[in-house]
């Protein structure tokens, strides 16, 4: 019995496996044929659903917004504490450590590589690291750090990116996980001094 796929399926299919090899490979080093091999797309129906590239990757970075926005909510739902939901993003790096130690940071390669390209999508692509900054800071807001907030969002966002960059580098989890200690030190020292 065949089984019929949906077009919204196929789609999805395509998105899925470009996220991966932009990832994995780079945007710019992907092909569509790379992208048609790796779902087992005829060209004809995969360009049924996108005729370039660039539309094809506006549909990753969409995803990723997704995906990132569910991460998100997800952390808010598992705990009412804000530094919890803060270790949460920290924690982030050492649940990711083989794709990061193999590919780097997902939003920080993307980022760049569209940046260095000075590809149309770069702006939007930073709207994942404005994601990031945004949640972040509200966080830091109810841990009592409003005056602050944004600056100290920065912070962790810049060294979690510089973690993601060296651990790339070196593949040391040692590293990665020593790093990660020290940021939650880091955490542990912004809690207001009246708390």
């Amino acid at each position: 019995m065949e089984i019929k796929v949906s077009a919204a399926d196929t789609r999805a299919q395509i998105v899925e496996a470009a996220d991966r090899l932009f990832y994995e490979r780079g945007f710019e080093a992907t092909t569509f044929g790379d992208i048609a091999s790796a779902t087992g797309l005829s060209r004809g129906n995969f360009y049924y659903h996108f005729r370039t590239k660039d539309e094809i990757l506006d549909a990753v970075i969409a995803l990723r917004l997704v995906n990132t926005s569910a991460m998100l909510a997800s952390w808010e739902r598992a705990s009412p504490r804000p530094a919890d939901r803060i270790r949460s993003f920290l924690e982030i790096l050492i649940v990711n450590r083989t794709k990061i130690m193999g590919h780097g940071c997902p939003v920080g390669t993307l980022c760049t590589e569209l940046s260095k390209l000075d590809h149309s999508a770069a702006m939007a692509s930073t709207g994942l690291f404005t994601l990031f900054r945004d949640w972040l800071k509200l966080q830091f807001v109810a841990l009592g750090r409003a005056d602050e907030a944004d600056a100290l969002a920065m912070h962790a966002l810049m060294r979690s990116q510089g973690v993601a960059t060296l651990a790339t580098a070196f593949k040391d989890e040692a590293f990665i996980r020593r790093e990660v200690a020290d940021l939650k030190a880091w955490l542990g020292a912004q809690a207001p001094k009246s708390s």
